[in-house]
């Protein structure tokens, strides 16, 4: 089934999940439901959750909870009604002792009993922030996935949990940084304000053509390189943790919520 990246703007988080439910909508979430929370994806193990929990709270700008699933539960309470984590993501991706072993489109068949879930903040919710304010964003408006690195940046570790942050890059007008930083430091919990900003070097990005993910983005001579924790970390979290099993969001295809960007900032 193909959809009009311009209408999936407007369209409610609501509607869109029955399409991503039976497989008929596939893609990113970039540029989706315009307005509404989009959330990253982590399922672990209960005997990791806690060392999760805490290496999230050492970690805030790369991961900032939004909702913590009941053991062994889908469903969720708070970000949306009558979701379910099994089914509700355009894709996920399956680690199995640090490696990935599965891209799937549903998770049913590796559910257990013991999983609890984190929906974690993302900078995805930001743009539509930004646009909305009349900052250009480049990937939102061919609408792609944004440029995304592995930085030398060390988080805090918490147990098993430990390694480098992961950030995405939007080239933003140097006259408009200054605006840039104070509207998204407004919204703490889609990452906030930015974690670098400047030559890219300095945080052991030697080429910036060469993202880990998304789509290589050129920086003009009016702008500068600014760059935004990344709930991709979690990813390469768990890669360095090797829990038996993880599970989490494919880069990009992200869970839409029912909560408005407008309900997590700071100042209304």
């Amino acid at each position: 089934m193909k959809f009009d990246r311009q209408e999936l703007k407007k369209i409610k988080p609501e509607q869109l999940r029955p399409y991503i439910r039976r497989q008929e909508f596939k893609d990113h979430t970039v540029g989706i439901a315009e307005g509404y929370t989009q959330a990253n994806l982590v399922i672990l193990p209960q005997r990791y959750a806690l060392d999760f929990m805490v290496f999230c709270q050492r970690n805030p700008k790369p991961c900032p909870v939004l909702e913590v699933t009941e053991i062994g539960v889908s469903k969720l309470k708070y970000l949306a009604q009558e979701a379910d984590l099994k089914t509700d993501l355009p894709q996920y991706r399956v680690f199995k002792n640090g490696e990935c072993v599965d891209e799937p489109y549903d998770i049913s068949r590796y559910w257990r009993d013991d999983f609890v879930g984190f929906l974690l903040g993302c900078s995805a919710s930001l743009d539509h922030a930004l646009v909305s304010s009349n900052i250009r964003v480049k990937h939102m408006e061919k609408m792609v996935v944004p440029s995304v690195y592995i930085t030398n940046i060390q988080c805090a570790p918490a147990g098993p949990f430990k390694g480098r942050l992961v950030a995405t890059l939007r080239p933003i007008k140097k006259n408009e940084l200054n605006r840039v930083i104070q509207l998204c430091s407004r919204y703490p919990l889609s990452h906030g304000s930015p974690v670098h900003f400047g030559n890219p070097k300095e945080i052991g990005i030697d080429d910036i053509k060469k993202v880990n993910w998304g789509n290589p983005c050129e920086i003009e001579a009016d702008e500068i390189p600014v760059f935004w924790a990344c709930g991709v970390t979690p990813q390469v979290i768990c890669l360095n943790a090797k829990p038996e099993i993880a599970i989490t969001h494919y880069p990009g295809k992200l869970f839409v919520a029912d909560q408005l960007m407008a309900e997590t900032a700071l100042i209304a």
